[in-house]
């Protein structure tokens, strides 16, 4: 009886200790998926800001110097920042040179190499086509690869214009991150601002369409938006609008950009748990 007794606890035991490492690697498993998931939508975030304020540095460029041949715009890009115009052939050619070490822009981030881009015609030219590529080109150290291709579609049913986004790109992050893909077909439609098309600080655009890509984990990954995204060209980040990441073989991620405030902060919701991201 007494050996009996033994043997069950020594069972009971040995149940209760498998159990608790069972609870322990299922903890140890959901922590370590919920780290994925807000890392990607981290990821997501920077690709997204890093792709599109290549356009807001265009956009100031032309905005403000679209009839000279070169300038020096210390609004958002700093005094260290060239950029040059070339109309003399087509398609025309806007170089933004930030230098081969770190520049210190405006915005507080630190950029380095070239921004290249050339266009068919007039920013607000139906048929115009902008195409973006980069030469050595970093951000926080954050090599930027790829393609963006804007072409302008016209007037809306609405009256605004709107403009087709194709980015095919990639981040490789700094200190071996990892490299990060993101491929997107985005609509741009120009809500504010279009009626004083040189003053750029009052351009309000919303953004619709969806992506996909493979995130640093090696894992793929798509997303749609689901109200539009929000961008105001004097903000650096996205501040509004909302969307879904659906990662490979993990929950859906559904990221809430605010109501228009312009700050960094992105909310995050995965299983019902929301976590804060900030952008930067």
């Amino acid at each position: 009886m007494k050996a009996a007794k033994i043997i069950f606890g020594c069972l009971f035991i040995a149940g209760m200790t498998l159990f608790y490492t069972g609870c322990k690697k299922d903890s140890a498993t959901n922590n370590n998926t919920t780290k994925q998931n807000t890392n990607l939508a981290a990821d997501n975030s920077l690709a997204e800001n890093t792709f599109d304020n290549v356009k807001l540095w265009s956009d100031q460029a032309m905005a403000s110097h679209a009839l000279k041949s070169s300038l020096q715009d210390t609004v958002f890009m700093g005094t260290c920042v060239l950029a040059t115009l070339d109309l003399t052939s087509v398609p025309y050619a806007l170089t933004i040179n930030f230098g081969t070490s770190n520049c210190q822009c405006a915005d507080g981030k630190y950029r380095r190499g070239k921004i290249l881009v050339t266009f068919s015609g007039s920013y607000w030219m139906p048929g115009t086509v902008i195409s973006y590529g980069f030469d050595n080109y970093f951000v926080n150290d954050n090599q930027v690869l790829g393609t963006k291709t804007v072409t302008n579609m016209g007037l809306n049913n609405a009256g605004h214009p709107w403009w087709q986004v194709v980015v095919a790109g990639q981040i490789i992050k700094a200190n071996n991150g990892g490299t990060f893909t993101w491929n997107s077909t985005y609509q741009y439609e120009w809500t504010t601002g279009y009626n004083t098309p040189w003053e750029w600080w009052d351009d309000v655009y919303q953004l619709t369409g969806n992506a996909n890509g493979i995130a640093a984990d090696g894992k793929s990954y798509s997303l749609v938006i689901v109200t539009p995204l929000v961008k105001k060209l004097n903000c650096q980040w996205v501040s509004g609008g909302t969307m879904n990441i659906q990662p490979q073989d993990q929950p859906l991620i559904t990221l809430d950009y605010g109501t228009g405030i312009c700050d960094d902060i992105l909310l995050a919701t995965i299983n019902g748990q929301t976590y804060t991201i900030h952008m930067n």
